[in-house]
């Protein structure tokens, strides 16, 4: 039995995409133009591979490289989705998820996996906010990482947890993650 077997495959799916998740959440905070975009997406690729590459990786970190190397899943397996109707939307999901991820993992894994994949959600976000300057002009001015970037940093690491003076990072809320009813509701009954 391999770790990815503890999770079903609708989970493993949200563990999968949480770093991209955390650094759509960035994204979507402040929108660059397309150069600024193309590097977004290019820091959270690096975030991921960085995380999953490094030497003394978790069994999780191994899981995960392993499945990156394997065949892309069918999309028609995929979870359906209802489109996103504007920024806010975006942002709230995109959080939502890496919520979502953050516990998953915190409930069925290692501690070590735990923060070594928390570390790696902080890590693709921090990238991604970093990744293009937001406000400037034709590559003049502007700012690395602008006020809506760093709130949305800042709420990722409340949601993921921050690193403590020992190294471990905690988890801030372990609550069972938000699943709407069958009707889209959200109501359980």
């Amino acid at each position: 039995m391999t770790l990815k077997d503890n999770f079903t495959a609708d989970e493993w799916f949200k563990i999968m995409t949480g770093p991209g998740q955390a650094g759509a959440a960035v994204v979507v905070s402040s929108p660059s133009g397309v150069t600024g975009l193309l590097a977004e997406a290019q820091a959270i690729a690096a975030g991921v591979r960085e995380s999953v590459s490094r030497e003394g990786r978790t069994p999780l970190m191994e899981a995960m490289a392993a499945d990156l190397m394997g065949t892309p899943p069918d999309p028609k397996d995929l979870p359906r989705q209802d489109p996103i109707k504007g920024m806010d939307e975006a942002r709230s999901r995109a959080l939502e998820g890496v919520r979502q991820a953050v516990y998953l993992v915190a409930s069925k894994t290692s501690p070590e996996d735990a923060a070594a994949y928390r570390q790696m959600l902080l890590t693709v976000a921090e990238r991604t906010a970093q990744a293009a300057k937001e406000g400037g002009f034709m590559g003049f001015g502007g700012e690395q990482i602008n006020d809506k970037e760093r709130t949305v940093l800042d709420e990722l690491r409340a949601l993921i947890g921050g690193e403590g003076s020992t190294g471990t990072t905690t988890v801030t809320q372990e609550t069972a993650p938000f699943s709407p009813a069958p009707d889209g509701s959200g109501n359980s009954n």
